[in-house]
């Protein structure tokens, strides 16, 4: 029975949707707070995680972070309805799928199944640069064998790289290809992403630097 984290303060909540799961054939196991909730996967195997985004102690944005963190776990967060920056947020960090309160717990099964199944039959990462795997339907890059944590521009704009290793994109190819829903970014916010996906990659090997700057031109993918 594949076994799902719920990490849910309302303890009404968390007991209808626990009831729904295991009526399904889930294990669900139920931790009230952020803290626990690192608790138990430091130790133990899930094979998704459903996030309230409004925790006490730990945000539930925050949490997803750490969960993630070296592992690869689909998350469905639960958001206050109308909370629209939080469904966004949710999303750009990777987020495989959101609810809103109140909600049916038979749906929220449905999507917890819809999930696991889109993993399941996703294909596994194939190498496509040096010491980078990209995996397009799950949307997850792996450097030098560790998952990135990245938001959603930061992911757009390594996979438009990835696509093309050692090809010179433009600024302004790269806005169309990752920034192509939002009409008032600007050159420089491909500038400030880069920035930060480099942190990321300095994170698990501190001497990289795999993506260079072709000044007047763009920006490329090293390949050996």
């Amino acid at each position: 029975m594949p076994r799902i984290l719920l990490v849910e303060d309302e303890p009404a909540i968390a007991d209808t949707v626990q009831y729904a799961l295991r009526a399904e054939g889930f294990d669900p196991v139920h931790c009230l707070t952020g803290g626990e909730a690192l608790r138990r996967a430091a130790s133990e195997d899930f094979a998704l995680a459903v996030l309230d985004v409004g925790l006490p102690d730990i945000g539930g944005f925050a949490l997803c972070r750490e969960l993630r963190r070296g592992r690869e776990l689909p998350v469905i967060f639960l958001t206050a309805q109308g909370a629209e920056a939080d469904r966004i947020l949710g999303l750009e960090i990777g987020a495989d799928d959101y609810v809103t309160k109140p909600f049916s717990p038979r749906e929220l099964v449905a999507r917890v199944r819809v999930v696991l199944r889109r993993v399941q039959a996703a294909p596994v990462s194939a190498p496509v640069a040096d010491g980078f795997e990209h995996d397009p339907e799950g949307k997850r890059v792996r450097f030098r064998g560790q998952l990135l944590e990245l938001t959603r521009y930061e992911y757009g704009l390594l996979a438009a790289l990835l696509q093309r290793p050692g090809a010179v994109l433009s600024r302004s190819q790269l806005m169309d290809r990752v920034w192509g829903d939002a009409l008032d970014s600007g050159d420089r916010t491909v500038d400030t992403h880069i920035k930060t996906l480099r942190a990321k990659l300095r994170e698990v090997e501190p001497d990289a630097d795999p993506v260079r700057t072709h000044r007047g031109l763009g920006y490329s993918l090293d390949v050996p």
